[in-house]
């Protein structure tokens, strides 16, 4: 086993290092009390290749690895964790829609997704539904050479600020999570209507409802087979949950090293407050546990680059490590005392941003149902 990196390996992150301290660090805290949608440093993004990296060189993306692309979220997190949406959206949808949309349909969306040019909602979830997706309520009925989409989604990332939707319809209504269809879905077309969230954390995400009444879409932008989106979407959230894990890592990483710095420099009682062991000691368990996430989430998308079984993994990454995370951020910001509970420091934003984590693409309670059918089988769980 080697876990050295390769020499692309090292000089994406040597130039994401630099990007992130010099450019995203700095605009993160700002870019939280604007809740608006972040323009300028998203171009910087695409500029640098990072909404492409999983996409095919076919279609003007990088085409990494999955363990390259880790890297990149895990580093972009360190200066905002909310400009990684960005890279997590088009992983999900360049990854769903290079294996199953049609080639015209590529042609025309997957270069303008690598390029930052367009910005691609992932529309599952519903008001009634989220863990139990397969019971979605959006419907797609046939008409002619066109579907004919109604429903509300909620809890969709980007939506206010994105150009389309990769939106889950159902297509049969009697065969559960065999009867669910992907539709492309531009969100300027008639009959769509969006509506934003207030939330606590993630505000420039622009989180919210999409609301489909009567959207009519050609048959053409049909993402893979009709009543075959399910399977595909959950195989897909295998390998967006170790990157999710690698966001919160970051996050996190980047908060210790912080507090380290403080600690250090903190005095009291004629002493650096980081020589009682009281402060010490729980920074040394917070690095071993992010170590731990972090080599985790790595395998997990090492397997996926592999082809090799990785179900339960990413698992793991998704409900244990935004755990793992939020935990540690929440123990940096009381380590600052009264200052790290200020919005004068950026600590606070991460605990709100990270807690998304919690909730987002599968809660904790799914992710264990996972793992448990792993070790004891279905007909067991």
């Amino acid at each position: 086993m080697n876990f050295s990196y390769t020499d692309d390996q090292a000089s994406i992150t040597s130039a994401l290092n630099g990007f992130v301290a010099s450019t995203l660090l700095a605009g993160y805290m700002r870019r939280d009390r604007d809740g608006m949608f972040p323009e300028d440093a998203w171009q910087q993004m695409a500029e640098m290749g990072l909404f492409g990296l999983r996409i095919p060189g076919e279609y003007d993306g990088q085409e990494l690895d999955c363990v390259t692309a880790g890297l990149a979220i895990e580093a972009v997190a360190r200066g905002d964790f909310n400009l990684c949406y960005g890279i997590l959206n088009s992983a999900f949808v360049g990854d769903l829609m290079a294996r199953n949309a049609s080639e015209p349909l590529r042609r025309e969306w997957l270069p303008r997704l690598a390029a930052g040019d367009a910005r691609i909602s992932v529309c599952l979830t519903e008001p009634h539904c989220g863990s139990d997706a397969a019971a979605i309520r959006t419907r797609a009925e046939r008409d002619g050479d066109d579907f004919v989409l109604n429903g509300e989604k909620a809890s969709v990332t980007l939506v206010m600020a994105a150009d389309a939707g990769v939106v889950f319809a159902r297509t049969d209504p009697d065969a559960g999570s065999r009867g669910v269809s992907a539709f492309l879905v531009p969100l300027d077309a008639p009959g769509v209507t969006r509506h934003p969230y207030a939330d606590m954390g993630s505000k420039c995400i622009l989180r919210g409802s999409l609301f489909l009444d009567d959207v009519r879409v050609p048959e053409a932008n049909l993402i893979g087979k009709l009543n075959g989106a399910f399977g595909s979407a959950m195989q897909t959230f295998e390998y967006t949950r170790a990157l999710i894990g690698l966001m919160c890592v970051g996050a996190a990483m980047q908060t210790l090293e912080e507090t380290i710095a403080y600690t250090s420099q903190r005095k009291a009682f004629g002493q650096p407050i980081s020589r009682n062991q009281g402060v010490s000691f729980p920074a040394a368990e917070a690095w071993s546990r992010l170590e731990m996430a972090r080599w985790h989430c790595l395998r997990t998308l090492w397997l996926r680059d592999q082809n090799l079984p990785h179900n339960a993994e990413a698992a793991v990454c998704k409900g244990m490590v935004p755990e793992i995370c939020v935990d540690v951020i929440r123990d940096c910001l009381i380590l600052h005392g009264h200052y790290g509970y200020t919005q004068d420091l950026p600590i606070e934003q991460r605990l709100r941003d990270v807690c998304g984590q919690l909730i987002a693409d599968g809660t904790p309670q799914i992710q264990k149902i996972i793992i448990a059918r792993h070790l004891y089988g279905r007909e067991f769980v």
